[in-house]
């Protein structure tokens, strides 16, 4: 901890060396082959699923069979453990607590294992301190690696941690957790927000369910007639099999103006700020981290980066979508922004279909069809962005389809907006309440309004 702190500190490895906790690293890559993972099972948790205190609800978790799950008993979890990600250029740093739906699962290859005795540590204030900018850059900056950073058992031991009373850490943890369950369970409202949307999608320009209804003499279900008079009640065929008629394919460069981020030279630093002022720059990590809806940035860029590097500006309500290293991670602008090279923004035009049904129809897109444009990492171009072919069902239908939605989006953006002025609110706290200089009453006071 920084010299500000005015709570007593240990090293983590001290602890450690009196019993106070375990450090273990994850199963070697020699235990855990690609071959072990089945349909169902014993969860295992990745690197990529350890958020910043939490493991991350939005990552599918590999599965091993109950015989495997026996071989690695010694790697079997409990609520209160902690796992740090241990390797890779984004995740080394995130610590994330194991919580009661996550008990029995397993640790990963990519992860190291902290056990703490309950009865000395407070395992949620302990990952409240890990989740703190000074935690989060001390492992970074200790990581070893200048390609890809890794963290061991020892560089996490020579962390030094805030040890206030008991009852204190208590206090702390239990009054964070209350702030992450309600940002956790906003979010998790937004998922099923969106799940309908998605359903809904699927329903009328994936399956063509009403069109089957009508074709076969039956009223589409869950719709009003003036609904569903805008579906034909028959098929034609066309180059990619078979459409309801009247319908069309098109190019999504057709549809929308399709551009492409922009990143000046990463050596000048003037160019890249904190300052939140200046216009935010999304990168596909900010869009993992964002939901439906991406407001927060991690970096911005000054205007004058803008102007000299013709940086493309997207308006707010704008669909994004990346499309190298992680291919079709998709979410709409909250605000104007901008974004980097790896990011395709598709700004609506007279004739565009609403963006709500092509965030959609992104979402439901098989990205594994797009071809590659690398033989050593996942990517595509712009190119087969702008060729994307889209289902056009016509401009009465897609508005249908918005009127439709658009009340689940509205929803879920003002939710989502009420969990980043939480996450803000949290972040400003935390460091302040682990550091000891702000009472927990005073916090509360602040916390509650906003708590609802």
């Amino acid at each position: 901890m920084g010299m500000g702190c005015r709570f007593p500190t240990r090293l983590i490895g001290e602890l450690a060396t009196s019993g106070a906790l375990q450090l273990q690293t994850g199963p070697f890559g020699s235990q855990l082959h690609k071959e072990d993972y089945v349909a169902s099972g014993t969860p295992v948790i990745p690197t990529e699923a350890i958020g910043r205190g939490r493991i991350r609800a939005d990552v599918e978790l590999p599965m091993v069979s109950s015989s495997k799950a026996a071989e690695l008993a010694r790697h079997r979890l409990r609520v209160g453990d902690i796992l740090f990600a241990r390797r890779g250029i984004q995740a080394t740093g995130l610590a994330a607590r194991i919580d009661q739906s996550f008990d029995g699962a397993l640790c990963g290859t990519g992860a190291i294992l902290l056990r703490v005795d309950q009865e000395i540590v407070d395992s949620q204030f302990l990952v409240a301190f890990l989740a703190t900018g000074e935690a989060f850059n001390w492992l970074r900056t200790n990581a070893v690696g200048a390609v890809m950073p890794n963290l061991n058992t020892g560089i996490i031991s020579g962390l030094a941690i805030p040890m206030p009373a008991m009852d204190v850490q208590r206090e702390l943890g239990g009054f964070l957790s209350t702030l992450d369950d309600r940002i956790d369970n906003l979010r998790a409202t937004n998922a099923t927000l969106e799940a309908i949307a998605q359903t809904l999608f699927k329903s009328w320009f994936v399956d063509f369910d009403p069109v089957h209804a009508k074709a076969e003499g039956r009223e589409p279900v869950g719709m009003d007639a003036a609904t569903a008079a805008l579906f034909p009640c028959e098929f034609e065929d066309s180059e990619l099999g078979p459409i309801p008629k009247g319908w069309r394919w098109v190019n999504a460069g057709d549809a929308f103006d399709v551009g492409i981020g922009k990143t000046p030279p990463r050596k000048e630093r003037q160019w890249f700020t904190a300052d939140l002022s200046d216009v935010p720059w999304a990168s596909i990590r900010d869009m993992g981290d964002s939901g439906c809806f991406i407001a927060y940035t991690s970096e911005f860029l000054t205007r004058d980066a803008i102007d000299r590097f013709h940086v493309r500006m997207v308006p707010a309500g704008t669909v994004l979508m990346s499309f190298k290293l992680t291919v079709g991670r998709v979410a709409i602008t909250d605000r104007e922004m901008t974004t980097n090279e790896a990011i395709a923004h598709f700004k609506s035009k007279a004739g565009s279909p609403p963006q709500t049904f092509l965030y959609c129809y992104l979402k439901s897109f098989d990205m594994g069809s797009l071809d590659s444009t690398s033989s050593i990492a996942t990517a595509t171009n712009s190119k087969a962005i702008r060729q994307l072919p889209m289902t056009n069902p016509g401009d009465e239908l897609a508005n249908a389809f918005d009127r439709s939605v658009g009340p689940l989006f509205e929803q879920i953006q003002n939710q989502q907006r009420q969990a980043g002025s939480l996450v803000q609110l949290r972040d400003a706290l935390l460091p302040r309440l682990i550091s000891g200089k702000l009472r927990l009453p005073d916090a509360a006071s602040v916390a509650v309004p906003e708590l609802g």
